[in-house]
Order: structure tokens, then sequence, then C-alpha cells
């Protein structure tokens, strides 16, 4: 009966959008839905010889030809499936920006994300939804204030740089994983390198999937890949429990990991385990609080390498502004250009390649009737780059759009989104971005850089949105 259901259901939800008028490939599977179709066309795609690629080249089209195609036939709403999971693709800037200003939890993180995805979010603020996330979301909001974040008062990492050539990927790694171990947990990188290593390993094979989840069963069987995941899953899972044991039994100050030990007690949340509640939020704000920043980093110091311009622009700025001190947050407040690089590159490389969200009950976003179960899936990078919306030259690095904010860059400035959109944006934006202007300004005001002949562009997805072979500089100090 149950199996009848899966097969059903989907085919339900989509007849009633066909009815409204929304189209989408059949499905080719009654099991895998559109996967074979995705996979196929992905195998057949034209492919640019990387040694060829430019940085201003559009990535979207080799990393997702599926979608691009689609959207060229059926327009910018549509519907496909994968596995027995329904979509709705949506690049339509009134109803993005519908869904962007939704506050109800109609719309949560997609059920199948979340099964798919268990082993790296689990039951955590990424990962959960209804009252269990409102909750979470209380407990670890505060800890993100901006009068609550710590400027790191070293720049170690900066003096990595020094070196002739870099992998300026692996540096900003564990720069960032430094940062946000001392900022929310109370110890070093070093103590939690091997924590930041296993998530990565266990990020790095879950990307594998790529977007070909919602195939019931899938996570469940004794693959390889799957094996791999479960023993990586419990070994992160020991590594963290060994540092909140050691913070039980120690007396330390009020910070993050110590404001989830004590919601871990909240009677309220009816939690199974408390250890497990702990563990997932912990994973969630290690994954998030040093992979993407770190990414981040790196796609800017790209751009600014291969925009020698800006790069001077930006660091006349930094210079005249700390005078050789170290930057304080009313320093960083005044950084304008380098805020608007940010922004610039947060558009062209956001992290997050989607936005997904499941109905949980029928809902109506403009004109269409949106059944409960069916997935809506917003592209970022399609988004980011539309000319109709940010003008002709929107697949060029230009900051100088970003003089006037977001509403004199864009003409829907609700389609702009690299922290993500509504009630779920991320908590942790107001510390990327801190940690990101401390960087890029040490960085700036000690080395001039220029890409290296190593360099081969070629971003990928592996759940974040970052280049697959690293980004290699020269640097100088100056």
């Amino acid at each position: 009966m149950e199996s009848l259901i899966l097969v059903l259901n989907p085919k339900t939800l989509r007849s009633k959008l066909l009815k409204q008028g929304i189209n989408g490939p059949a499905p080719s599977s009654f099991l895998y839905g559109n996967v074979p179709d995705m996979k196929r066309i992905q195998s057949t795609a034209l492919k640019v010889p990387i040694d060829e690629r430019s940085v201003k080249e559009d990535h979207i089209s080799s990393l997702f030809p599926y979608f691009e195609q689609w959207r060229n036939e059926y327009g910018p709403v549509f519907t496909y499936s994968t596995g027995t999971s329904q979509m709705l693709y949506i690049t339509q800037p009134e109803l993005v920006k519908e869904i962007n200003l939704w506050t109800s939890m109609s719309l949560g993180k997609p059920s199948h994300v979340s099964r798919d995805r268990r082993p790296l979010f689990r039951e955590g603020v990424i990962g959960a939804n209804g009252s269990l996330w409102a909750q979470q979301r209380k407990i670890i909001a505060p800890e993100f204030y901006m009068e609550k974040i710590k400027i790191p008062k070293t720049a170690k990492q900066a003096q990595i740089m020094a070196e002739t050539h870099i992998r300026v990927d692996l540096d900003l790694r564990s720069f960032s994983a430094d940062v946000i171990s001392k900022a929310c947990f109370g110890s070093s990188y070093d103590k939690g390198k091997e924590i930041f290593a296993k998530i990565r390993a266990l990020q790095e094979i879950m990307a594998k999937q790529g977007l070909f989840i919602g195939i019931p069963g899938s996570s469940y069987l004794p693959t390889k890949n799957n094996q791999k995941i479960w023993r990586l899953e419990k070994e992160i899972s020991r590594l963290i429990l060994k540092v909140v044991q050691e913070r039980r039994e120690a007396k330390t100050e009020k910070d993050l990991l110590q404001m989830i030990l004590e919601g871990a007690n909240n009677e309220s949340l009816r939690l199974q385990s408390t250890d497990q509640f702990v563990v997932d939020n912990c994973k969630n704000i290690y994954f998030a609080g040093f992979e993407t920043t770190a990414i981040s980093a790196s796609w800017i110091l790209m751009l600014l390498a291969t925009h020698p311009e800006w790069q001077t622009r930006v660091r006349i700025e930094v210079s005249e502004i700390c005078e050789g001190s170290y930057p304080d947050f009313n320093m960083l407040r005044e950084m304008k250009l380098l805020t608007m690089v940010i922004q610039e590159t947060l558009r062209l490389y956001p992290p997050a390649m989607f936005v997904s969200r499941e109905a949980f009950k029928d809902v109506t976003i403009g004109n269409i009737h949106v059944p409960k179960g069916v997935g809506v899936w917003l592209p970022l990078a399609t988004l980011h780059r539309d000319t109709k919306l940010w003008g002709p030259d929107a697949g060029v690095f230009n900051p100088d759009r970003w003089s006037q904010g977001t509403a004199g860059a864009c003409t829907v400035p609700q389609v702009y989104m690299p922290f993500g959109v509504g009630p779920r944006i991320c908590l942790g934006q107001n510390f990327a971005m801190i940690e990101l202007k401390i960087i890029l300004s040490l960085i700036l005001s000690k080395f001039s850089f220029t890409l290296s002949p190593n360099y081969r562009h070629s971003p990928t997805c592996k759940l974040t949105l970052e280049p697959e072979y690293g980004i290699s500089l020269i640097v100088s100090k100056i």
C-alpha cells in the first residue's frame, strides 16, 4: 500500500500543477522521476575544456544543463520530479519576491532534502522545521547579534600568504575554522580540526549525490558511499560529544556552545536525546560557520586578482581607514568599497546554489496553487545573473552596481539571496560579513596578488559552490 502511495502521490501533484498550465518534462521512471533525464542531459551537455574557460563565463549551464534546457523549453516556472518528490522550479521575479517575504511556516525545509542530507544536518537548526526549528533559532540567534560578535585579534592566517604561490582556499578554511571555533565554542582550531576534516569529508561524499535525491530508501542501502557516510557520522558525533563533555566539566564563559547545552535541557522541546540535539546543532554551525565563509573569501580574492583596479581601490580604502592598525567595528562599517566587492562576489558566486522549500499544506504563491507536498526550488545563480534584473552586464564583475544599495543594483531586490530568504535567513550573516571584512582587509593591507598560471577556473557544486581545483595566487608583500 505504501509503495502504491509513493507512485500515485507525485502523479497526483503533477496533475494538479499541469491543470494550472505549469508544464515540465514527463517523468521517465515511476520510481526515479526525471533523474535519468537529468543524468542523460548532463552527460551529453557541451563541455568547455577547463583550460579554455574564462572567469567571466556563466557556469550555470555546465553545472545544471537540464535546468537551463527545461527553462528554455517550458518558461520561468516549470515542474519536474526527482525520485518520488514533485518539484516546482521558479525564476519568475514576482513569485520569488513573494516567497522571499513569506513568514508562515507553511513553507519549510523540504522533507526529502532533510532526509537525504540527514547525516550532515539531522534535526539541527538548518534541517529542522516547525516548533523545533523555531525554538532552536530562538536559542542560537542571540549569540550572533552584532554586540556579541568578537573580532578575533589575530592575523596569523594572513601571514601564511607571505609565500609566493599559495592555495588560498586551504588557508582560508583554516582561518575561518579557527574564528568560528573560538567565537562560538571557546576552543582553538587545533582542538576542532579533526571535526572540521571529517565534516568536510562527509560533505564531499554527500555532494556526489548532487540534485539526484528524493529516491525513497536510497539512503538506507548499504552501498559503499552510504557505509562511509554512516562511519563518518558516528565519528563526528563522538568527537563533538568529547568537546561537550570537556565543556560540562570546565567553568567557562557563556558562548554559543553553552547556550546549546542549556537549550538541550529545555523541557518544552521534548527531545528524545539531548546529546543528539547538541551534536546536530554543533554540526550545523561547524558546517555553515566555516565552509561557506571560507569559500566566499576564496572567490573574492580570485575576482580581485583578475580585476587589479578594484584590488587597488579597496586596498587604498583599507589603508586610509585603518592607518596600519587592526580593524575594529567602526572601521569595518566604513569599508564601503570592500562591502560592495563582497556583495558582488556573493551575487556571482553564491555559496548555496538553491533556496529550497516544501509546501506543508496547500498554499497560493502568486496565481499558483501549490499543493501540499510539492517542493519549491529557487536557483540563486540563475536569478543573480538575469540581465532583465541586473542589466546587460549581469555576468560581469562590477561592484559599482552596489553604490546605491540592493535597490539600486537590481530591479527586484528580493531576488538577491546569498544568505537565504524569509524567516529562515542565515543566522550568521552578520558574523560572516565581519569575518570576510577582517581577513580581506588584513590580506589587502599586506599583500598584492595575481592569479597563478596554475589556476584552473572550474566552479563545482559540492553542496556549496566552490573552486574544483582551488584558488592559486601569486602573492607579493607590499
